[in-house]
């Protein structure tokens, strides 16, 4: 009876826990027979409104994405390629400064195996992921796959439903009625919200402009006059003439569309979202940028064969359509020198983006070369307005070659970012940024010459003056940056003010290395912080002051909001700096603990292996609460002074909270 009545209490206690720590996603799991030995695991979730969960090709440096952990795979069964997922939303995150990919409502994920042990009965999966709304929890679930032995007809091309896991835990829903079909759905599918249709407005503009950049080139603008009379010339009538002229327009906006259309096809969307953070493709990108720099400075030409120009032409002699479309491809060929640069800058910006953006680019870049050709042939007068040839073209070449060396270290930066190497931090980042733009604006200054450039000009025109103003204007703006300045203006280019050999800048009144307490660090905004409870509380009893115990997350985007919206603020920062010791614990930190130190927690029956996993343990079983970030005042012994409070944009809510805390402990 004894052992019953405590058995009924623990029982009790655990409900009331599970019943305050929220659970927004109610998760069920399928397998799929695809052959004998091959077998799609999916799993689904619904997701309570309000709540995202983030995919797995998110961003690095944002929200956390969903982690997939296979167990026992090694001699029993293969991954086969990577996991698929239902369609989701893509949206700027302004904390982060990096795209978010999300699932509202419901997310699908499947993932095939290959079975190679015929004795593999079972696959366990350990389902890794975050889940916010006004707050983040960051969760795990551990799902078993049942694998019978299940033959079917070789002529049976129907893939057979085996089971449905019921494994999960109570809060389980309908198994996913979905065909195999729809629960492999790629993000190509992903449907387009605003902020999606802002993101490939922008590359549009952004193509378009770089259109007019390469028509700008030496290799194409000379040409504009050409062919225009050579349209009006051959053409019976004014109307012919502008026919024709519109079908070359056409025929060079499909070619270069064709070519966003293949690198999609061969690539495919899924495998063009995982570009931002695979570090091989940043640093193949990185190379390739400084290869199109280097061009366009006078290291050396980009050059098609000959033939290929030679054999074109002698197709668009026949006249006619088709001579037409030749003469476009032609055009495409003769000015691959100029455009391949930026044609090759813009498909991997693009590209990087997933979907068909690469097809949108194409389109915009395109559209701007295609335009001036139509519009000339239409209004032959207006060529007497155009600027002639000369070295200004080469000026603009050159300035598009520095702008690519530039964004090359922006590739150069994220494999640092994903590898977190720290070879690239932001102080030498900026470095090297100061010096390309400072040796671009004396080259508009006329200071020294390149490759290409005819002769030294003894004066320079009005257009350059002002641009080698605003290069240098911009050169000085990055320069305190390399003593902690914000540089709002570049925002998401360079790599964030915490990776840098300074976090906190230089000059500023933070507590130096030295200065700062054992086991402490410069947190945010300049507070001394501990990220171990422990050590925390007994500087706490030394100093003889309250502690502010937040619970956190390195992907926490609320919580990034309240250290710059309201612990910046000066009443609350020197609350934060003066009369309490904060201890951040980060609920999302994957590093693992010594084997000594892990177990299965006692609250949740969960494996605690991580840090993350330690503090998300401490948190549920003291606070019944899984969501960050989450702040209580505790006194030197740990106990709590006032009730928890999470999320709050109103500094001066924030500031009477603390001092409520801070009043109680010294009463």
């Amino acid at each position: 009876m004894k052992k019953f009545f405590y058995t009924l209490l623990a029982f009790l206690v655990l409900t009331q826990v599970n019943a305050q720590v929220k659970n927004p996603v109610k998760f069920s799991t399928k397998t799929e027979k695809v052959s004998d030995n091959e077998f799609n695991l999916i799993v689904t979730g619904v997701i309570e409104e309000g709540w995202h969960v983030y995919s797995q090709f998110t961003p690095n440096d944002g929200p956390l994405p969903i982690v997939l952990n296979f167990k026992d795979q090694k001699g029993n069964y293969e991954l086969v390629g990577k996991a698929k997922e239902s369609p989701y939303k893509k949206a700027f995150n302004e904390v982060f400064e990096v795209d978010e990919y999300y699932f509202e409502n419901k997310l699908t994920v499947t993932q095939k195996v290959k079975v190679t042990n015929p004795k593999v009965k079972k696959i366990k999966l350990n389902f890794d992921y975050q889940v916010c709304k006004e707050a983040c929890i960051n969760d795990s679930k551990d799902f078993t796959f049942e694998i019978p032995e299940i033959k079917i007809p070789e002529t049976s091309t129907e893939t057979v439903v085996i089971q449905d896991s019921t494994k999960v835990d109570s809060t389980q829903i309908a198994a996913p009625t979905e065909t195999p079909k729809a629960a492999q759905a790629t993000t190509e599918a992903a449907p387009q919200d605003k902020k999606e249709d802002k993101s490939l407005w922008t590359i549009f503009l952004l193509s378009f402009l770089g259109g007019f950049a390469a028509l700008l080139m030496p290799c194409i603008f000379p040409m504009i006059p050409m062919t225009v009379s050579f349209f009006t010339k051959q053409s019976k009538s004014k109307a012919e003439g502008i026919r024709n002229a519109v079908i070359y327009g056409i025929s060079i906006i499909a070619i270069y569309v064709l070519l966003g259309s293949i690198i999609t096809t061969i690539f495919g969307a899924e495998a063009l979202n995982e570009l931002s953070t695979s570090v091989w493709f940043n640093l193949i990108f990185f190379a390739m940028l400084v290869f199109f720099a280097l061009s366009f400075l006078g290291a050396f030409e980009i050059m098609l064969p000959s033939s290929w120009a030679t054999k074109l032409d002698s197709q668009a002699d026949k006249g006619g359509v088709i001579g037409i479309i030749f003469m476009a491809l032609a055009l495409a060929v003769v000015s691959f020198s100029c455009t391949g640069p930026i044609v090759g800058t813009l498909l991997v910006e693009s590209a990087s983006k997933g979907g068909i953006a690469p097809v949108v680019g194409m389109f915009g870049f395109s559209l701007a070369i295609a335009l001036p050709f139509m519009l000339f042939a239409m209004f032959p007068g207006w060529l007497n307005s155009l600027p002639k040839s000369g070295g200004w073209l080469n000026t603009v070449k050159v300035s598009l070659g520095f702008l690519e060396l530039a964004f090359a270290f922006k590739f150069l930066s994220n494999a640092d970012l994903v590898l977190q190497k720290h070879l690239l931090e932001r102080e030498l980042f900026i470095a090297i940024w100061i010096a390309i733009f400072g040796a671009w604006a004396l080259y508009l200054f006329g200071r020294y010459m390149l490759p290409h450039d005819y002769e030294k000009a003894d004066k320079i025109g009005v257009g350059r003056l002002v641009m080698a103003i605003l290069v240098t204007s911009f050169t000085f703006y990055m320069i305190p940056g390399l003593w902690g300045a914000p540089l709002k203006i570049l925002s998401g280019l360079t790599p964030p003010s915490t990776y840098s050999e300074s976090p906190s800048g230089f000059g500023n009144t933070v507590a130096s290395a030295e200065a700062l307490p054992e086991h402490a660090h410069s947190g945010p905004n300049g507070i001394i912080a501990f990220d171990d409870y422990k050590y925390g509380l007994e500087y706490a009893k030394k100093v003889n002051k309250p502690v502010l115990l937040d619970f956190t997350g390195d992907a926490c985007a609320n919580c990034r909001k309240m250290e710059d919206n309201v612990w910046s603020k000066p009443e609350v920062l020197s609350i934060l700096k003066n009369d309490v010791v904060l201890i951040s614990l980060y609920c999302d930190r994957k590093i693992e603990l010594p084997k000594a130190e892990q177990y299965v927690s006692k609250t949740t029956g969960k494996e605690v292996v991580t840090i993350g996993n330690k503090w998300t343990d401490f948190q549920i079983t003291r606070y019944k609460s899984n969501s960050q970030p989450l702040y209580i005042i505790l006194d030197t012994d740990g106990k709590d002074l006032n009730k928890p409070i999470a999320f709050t944009f109103d500094a001066n809510d924030y500031k009477k909270w603390l001092e409520d805390g801070i009043s109680k402990f010294k009463k």
